[in-house]
């Protein structure tokens, strides 16, 4: 008889994040924990609006396709956490409103974290390294 895996907290997530390191390490996190069933992984704030906005386009709105929680780092060249958020905001309503943002970051400035906090869409604000404690906050 073949065992069966528990089913995953959410079928897919996103990771936005300009270490390549970090999002492996998160990666593994969310997969060893059963976080989620599917990771999509960003190096840049640019290429994930772009994914999200190929969504909004289109006005198809696959949602077994569509990642349900967003972590994204703060701190990033080009666009940061900060301004990905605000771009964000622009995307069609029922988009956004399916997607959770996690602020995952190194920053301990505390202004971030107030300023996070304080935005539309943000379920919280995350020191790294993601925990398994992390993940068990965020699960439906």
């Amino acid at each position: 008889m073949a065992v069966k895996k528990p089913q995953s907290s959410y079928k897919n997530v996103m990771l936005i994040d300009d270490s390549e390191i970090d999002n492996f390490i998160n990666q593994k996190m969310i997969e060893g924990c059963n976080f989620a069933g599917n990771v999509y992984v960003h190096t840049s704030s640019k290429s994930a609006l772009e994914f999200l906005k190929n969504f909004d386009r289109t006005g198809v709105f696959p949602k077994e396709l569509s990642p349900e929680v967003i972590f994204l780092d703060i701190n990033m060249p080009i666009m940061d956490g900060f301004q990905f958020v605000d771009e964000f905001q622009k995307l069609g309503k029922e988009l956004r409103d399916t997607i959770k943002i996690v602020f995952l970051t190194t920053s301990l400035n505390p202004q971030d974290q107030e300023k996070a906090l304080k935005t539309p869409g943000v379920l919280k604000y995350i020191n790294k390294p993601l925990t398994r404690d992390h993940l068990n906050g965020i699960a439906k």
